[in-house]
């Protein structure tokens, strides 16, 4: 079975794998060179498997991933990205647990990711670059694909709801956001806010893969409610959505691939 797509699982999010067809589940540490995911919430392992039955669309699916707040590189946060990529996946799906930054947005919801203001302060493309991988200077002006964008529309609408548009700001973590900071995110352009994602999409689009983002805005970001915020909420509301996500990507997935 060689996986046309690749999904990778945030927060709160991971039910969509224990659902497919087919299934092997591989434990990262059983991974040469996989990073480990430490994080409450993040399972942890490779799922290869078919989307609808036996003879469904093959995927392989990151059910959890690392983030450098837990003490890893760029280079290892994105290591699994490159091995999807030399796999020889040409389309990657991101999905993550993000605050809502705009004030229209609201706990639950699933919101495309339009475009990213990297702000974490890394770039896993720093450093010799290796031309089997891609090039050194690359674009980054459709880092999220249009085409994707326009199929996760239409399946959102079949499946009987509307999916929003936003751009996700990338901080490094752990930390939650200040007012102040939300404040100043708002005033660049940002929707929503979260501490993964933007450096696995630019290695993503350094290698030519095309990238489809899905933000749940599990919590409004600092300063917006009068909450303290606390990841147990954010997984509350990531196992609120998943049944929504896990329809969303059954009927994304095929159209994707055909």
């Amino acid at each position: 079975m060689r996986p046309q797509v690749a999904i990778i699982l945030g927060s709160g999010l991971g039910a969509f794998a224990d659902h497919l067809d087919c299934a092997t589940a591989i434990p990262f540490e059983e991974i040469p060179y996989f990073p480990h995911s430490t994080v409450f919430g993040h399972s942890g392992r490779m799922v290869l498997g078919r989307v609808g039955g036996k003879t469904g669309v093959p995927v392989a699916v990151m059910q959890g991933r690392v983030h450098a707040y837990e003490g890893y590189s760029s280079e290892e946060v994105t290591f699994p990205v490159r091995v999807l990529g030399r796999y020889g996946i040409r389309t990657l799906i991101q999905t993550n647990a993000a605050g809502g930054i705009r004030l229209d947005m609201h706990p639950g919801q699933l919101v495309l990711i339009a475009d990213q203001i990297n702000f974490s302060g890394r770039n896993p493309a720093c450093g010799l670059n290796d031309a089997r991988l891609g090039e050194r200077f690359f674009d980054m002006s459709e880092a999220y694909s249009t085409r994707l964008r326009r199929l996760a529309h239409e399946a959102a609408e079949a499946e009987g709801f509307a999916l929003d548009e936003g751009v996700y700001l990338c901080v490094l973590g752990p930390s939650f956001e200040t007012p102040a900071e939300i404040r100043a995110f708002r005033t660049m352009g940002a929707d929503l806010v979260g501490m993964s994602t933007a450096q696995e999409t630019i290695v993503a689009r350094h290698m030519g893969l095309e990238v489809l983002g899905i933000s749940c805005v599990t919590n409004m970001a600092a300063g917006i409610g009068a909450r303290p915020l606390d990841h147990v909420e954010v997984l509350e509301t990531g196992k609120q959505v998943e049944a929504r996500l896990s329809g969303l990507l059954k009927r994304l997935v095929p159209a994707i691939a055909g």
